[in-house]
């Protein structure tokens, strides 16, 4: 078995003892209860594994022993955990309560590392089994969003530490010193600003994530430490008025929010503390009756001031208190009781205001669904004016950019409605209706609720009739609807594989090799699909790919082939044949480290299915 030393019946009893460890009833219980959760997930995988028989422990004892390695040093680390930090009591050191956190981030990166690397092609995993490895990674995942980055390089040597009841003793000081010194303003310091369509990802005013990459030197993350440092002693020198700090972290507000209790904090610490399970407001005790988050405007524009006056560098984006092209509350109420209007023009216009509004910032897309307006939108969605669809569409796909948002766009009901643009709208209605689904799926729980809709049909021919750009927002909302297991047999009998394959023969400058690949390689491991692969005569294409393309794409066209070919002979002469050894070994020596690993497991069943 995977390392020759730690079998899976031993992980068995490993999960077997972390379910017994009682639970933290201290400062950390919900982690520990997380924790120990995520891990029993991964009961059934290790069940799977001990009675599957891998397709080739030499050509893969590599790769699998890296990732089973991880997942190991993972589990015992756990264990450690689980054990030292039920005893972390409520008043303990600012200091331990750190240790002990980042310990909880070693071992969710280590077991996170280990399931992204697991090799499905080496073993028997059913689909079921699959969708609850896929759940725990989500899960482990959101979790390390929450703990923030870590640097593999830097930091996984902490997951070996013998660890003692004070935490962990024996971590490098200077580690731990310039950890505590950057994560903060790594964590919490960055604001999305993203714009009106795909690809969606997360930006930062300040390129913090580089000094914590694998690729930072000591040099530059001693700058940053130093400069957090020398900002640190200069509003040390002035006494700082109590009410501009937060109650939480006793640190100048930036970004100050009322809770419901009318408490202020800042918003990152105050998330934070509600995303760990508490309900009552940390200052009062008292129960939380919702968790809304109000902009404290107000107190934002004295900090400012205040900051101008004595000379504080301020949080980049802000002038005077708020952000830049934020709208007014008022004027945003105003437009959103427009959006109801009788007046077809009326509501033209004033959904056509909101659409410009929620383009530009953060904070307009947090006030105008503070206004009420998802709920007037989503009905707008059926609005028989085409403008009005095609304006309120595109307001959905702003607002979902901000991450609180998806969830009152969920809950609104617009998958249904959204859906129906995707079928019978415009096609720059269709293409943002696409854009829109790919960003609420994001949030994994909602690829169910998506894929279930009737979505994924609709995709597919937005797919195969759409313009370049809608087949790429299909491409892209299909792929990631498609990570979930149970999605993968809609979108094959939507007829998915048959415009995939097309896609792969597409000679035009608009060609989408590339994205095809990409999803044919998520399907690949989904019986239904890999018939329908074959019966499409997808193999000639593949091989032709393999020879020729670029590396990502024979990367993902080995990738296909091992999933399609392992455990059937014929394919794997016929795959011979057609000329896929030579490009294969050239892969096996100069690909990727996946490429490697996918090439050098197809040369062995080649050669296995030779002799």
């Amino acid at each position: 078995m995977a390392g020759g030393i730690v079998s899976p019946a031993t992980l068995l009893d490993l999960i077997t003892d972390i379910v017994e460890i009682p639970l933290n009833a201290g400062i950390f219980k919900k982690d520990c209860a997380d924790l120990t959760r995520r891990v029993c997930l991964l009961t059934h995988l290790l069940e799977e594994i001990r009675d599957s028989t891998p397709i080739d422990s030499a050509a893969s004892s590599s790769s699998e022993n890296d990732w089973w390695s991880d997942l190991v040093a993972g589990l015992q680390a756990a264990k450690r955990l689980l054990s030292t930090a039920r005893f972390q009591a409520r008043d303990s050191s600012d200091g331990a309560a750190k240790r002990i956190s980042f310990q909880f981030q070693c071992v969710t990166w280590k077991l996170e590392k280990a399931l992204r690397n697991l090799p499905y092609d080496l073993y028997d995993i059913s689909d079921e089994v699959g969708e609850q490895v896929e759940l725990a990674r989500s899960q482990l995942r959101r979790a390390m969003q929450r703990y923030g980055s870590l640097n593999s390089n830097k930091f996984s040597s902490a997951l070996s530490e013998p660890m003692e009841r004070d935490g962990f003793s024996n971590i490098k000081i200077k580690v731990e010193e310039k950890l505590e010194s950057v994560s903060e303003t790594l964590h919490f310091a960055e604001e999305e600003e993203k714009q009106d369509s795909p690809p969606l990802r997360r930006s930062s005013s300040i390129s913090l994530a580089y000094y914590l990459s694998k690729d930072a030197d000591t040099d530059r993350l001693d700058k940053m430490v130093n400069k957090n440092t020398d900002e640190s002693k200069k509003s040390d020198k002035l006494t700082i008025p109590v009410d501009f700090l937060c109650p939480v972290s006793l640190e100048l507000m930036k970004d100050p929010v009322i809770v419901a209790t009318g408490q202020t904090y800042e918003r990152a610490y105050i998330q934070r503390w509600i995303d760990c399970g508490n309900l009552t407001c940390p200052k009062t005790q008292q129960k939380l009756e919702n968790f809304t988050l109000t902009p404290n405007y107000v107190l934002r524009s004295l900090i400012s001031r205040w900051c101008t006056e004595h000379n504080i560098e301020q949080p980049a984006g802000y002038i005077n208190g708020r952000t830049k092209n934020s709208g007014d509350m008022s004027v945003i109420r105003a437009l959103v009781q427009r959006l109801s209007s009788r007046s077809t023009e009326d509501r033209r216009n004033a959904v056509s205001d909101i659409r410009s509004l929620s383009k530009r910032s953060t904070d307009n897309r947090i006030l105008i669904a503070e206004a009420g307006a998802i709920p007037v939108l989503v009905n707008l969605l059926t609005s028989e004016d085409v403008a009005t669809q095609e304006n309120a569409i595109t307001c959905v796909l702003n607002l979902s950019i901000y991450e609180n948002n998806k969830e009152l766009i969920m809950f609104a009901g617009a998958v249904t409605s959204i859906v129906q643009v995707l079928r019978a709208g415009t096609m720059e209605a269709r293409e943002n209706a696409a854009a829109t689904l790919f960003s609420l799926s994001l949030a994994d729980e909602n690829k169910i609720i998506i894929g279930g809709s009737g979505a994924i049909p609709a995709l597919v021919d937005l797919l195969e009739n759409g313009t370049p750009r809608g087949k790429k927002d299909a491409a892209t909302a299909l792929f990631n609807l498609c990570i979930y297991h149970g999605n993968k047999g809609r979108a094959v009998r939507a007829g998915i594989v048959t415009a995939l394959v097309k896609m792969l023969s597409d000679s035009t400058r608009h060609r989408m090799v590339d994205e095809a690949l990409t999803i044919l390689s998520v399907l690949a491991n989904n019986q239904d699909a890999k018939s329908a692969i074959v019966k499409a005569n997808t193999l000639p294409a593949l091989i032709g790919i393999l020879q020729t393309d670029q590396t990502r794409n024979r990367e993902n066209a080995a990738a296909i082939l091992l999933s399609l070919c392992k455990r059937d002979t014929e394919k794997l002469v016929s795959i011979g044949r057609l000329g896929a050894v030579v490009p294969l070994m050239d892969l096996s020596k100069n690909g990727t480290e996946r490429g490697k690993r996918k090439a050098i497991s197809l040369l062995e069943l080649l050669r296995k299915a030779c002799q």
